[in-house]
């Protein structure tokens, strides 16, 4: 396991509420997140497992074939303590600009000031789509972009896929525009249970837990259960998303990536393994659906 301890560290300047530090490891610029301590009362774990989800859903991302934000698991000794560590690659430098969905937003329609309501959300990719500045350098079809990832997000349980941790990477240099890569998965994968919880618990609550799991964007005020809404099909935009992606997710691969983290327990391995494909079985009959009509 890389030990990024005595990696060079500069000030950190990245936004969030997790604990982090900015570090260089091999001539490159991590931001490297900690396990971060419970801030819910009546909890008696003393972090969440923030890391692992954020590599696991990275690594996921990854191998579906999105471009995504290079992640590494490793450890880091802090105050004597041996951490478990989650190093996240800083895809931005002075060729690459990241714009994050909130500011893209705001320079479309500075009036209006928007959070996660989906019709805002496609009404904003219109806007930014005739932007002159965005417009001319664009290569990529955002709203199918932004469906995949919703997708994908759907299928591993990402809970805070919210406006500031999606948007679109500029190429100042050669002036093109594209999707950017995924970043900021540390909210799927259900990290705030622990693992002696994850060592009883039965497959009626992880199939609950599968269902039950809804998206920071909301649809009339209200948060959108991935499951339900996937099944819905009542969306012809996320159907379409259903039928680019379906194909690429591999179920073996996904388990085969989870089995060989060596720093994580057997139980959580084995949750993992089995939210996803509950989730997956469940994406696979609306795709067969689809399919017949």
């Amino acid at each position: 396991m890389i030990d990024f301890s005595k990696s060079i560290e500069e000030l950190n300047s990245y936004k969030g509420s997790e604990k982090k530090k900015t570090l260089i490891y091999n001539n490159k610029k991590y931001l490297v997140k900690f396990p971060d301590p419970i801030r819910e009362k009546n909890k008696n774990v003393s972090y969440i497992n923030n890391t692992f989800s954020e590599y696991v859903g990275s690594s996921i991302f990854k191998a579906i074939g999105f471009k995504t934000q290079t992640v590494l698991l490793g450890k880091y000794n802090y105050k004597d303590k041996e951490k478990i560590v989650c190093a996240c690659e800083d895809f931005t430098n002075e060729n690459y600009t990241l714009y994050e969905f909130e500011n893209l937003a705001l320079s479309a329609n500075p009036d209006k000031k928007i959070q996660t309501e989906l019709s805002d959300i496609m009404e904003v990719i219109e806007e930014i789509k005739s932007m002159k500045q965005i417009n001319i350098m664009l290569n990529d079809n955002i709203r199918e972009k932004f469906w995949d990832m919703f997708i994908i997000d759907s299928l591993i349980g990402n809970t805070d896929r919210h406006n500031g941790n999606w948007g679109i990477l500029v190429d100042t240099k050669n002036h093109g525009a594209q999707f950017a890569p995924i970043y900021d998965c540390g909210s799927c994968l259900n990290p705030m249970l622990e693992d002696s919880k994850l060592e009883n618990i039965s497959e009626t609550e992880i199939k609950n837990l599968a269902i039950n799991c809804y998206s920071c964007i909301k649809e009339n005020a209200k948060k959108i259960n991935y499951m339900s809404y996937i099944n819905s099909m009542k969306n012809e935009e996320c159907n379409g998303a259903i039928k680019r992606v379906f194909n690429k997710i591999n179920i073996d691969i996904i388990n085969n990536l989870i089995d060989e983290i060596k720093c994580m327990t057997v139980s959580r391995k084995e949750f993992y393994k089995k939210i996803i494909y509950y989730r997956y079985e469940i994406i696979k009959s609306v795709y067969i659906k689809l399919n017949k009509g």
